[in-house]
């Protein structure tokens, strides 16, 4: 039986409304909590769009994938979060 490829993913129907981060960290907490929140949504974006192993996923295919989606270029660190996160899936 085949199985027919999903089209890319679509833009969002809705957004959710955004809420304030918590005042009184440190910055390196809030890069670090944005870092993370990035590379949930690269990783989403590259699983939808067939990329289901770490190794297909290199750093052009990612920053591909940001464009895309609209999200700002990752830096080489977002980039092996984002192979992490996916190996880390299997």
């Amino acid at each position: 039986m085949a199985v027919a490829a999903l089209p890319l993913p679509l833009p969002p129907t809705r957004s959710l409304p955004k809420k304030p981060l918590p005042a009184g960290r440190p910055r390196e907490w809030y890069i670090a909590h944005n870092r993370r929140l990035k590379t949930m949504r690269l990783a989403i974006a590259l699983l939808d769009s067939g990329v289901y192993e770490p190794a297909q996923a290199g750093d052009r295919r990612i920053r591909a994938t940001a464009e895309r989606i609209g999200v700002h270029r990752p830096s080489d660190v977002t980039c092996r979060m984002v192979r992490s996160m996916m190996a880390y899936g299997r």
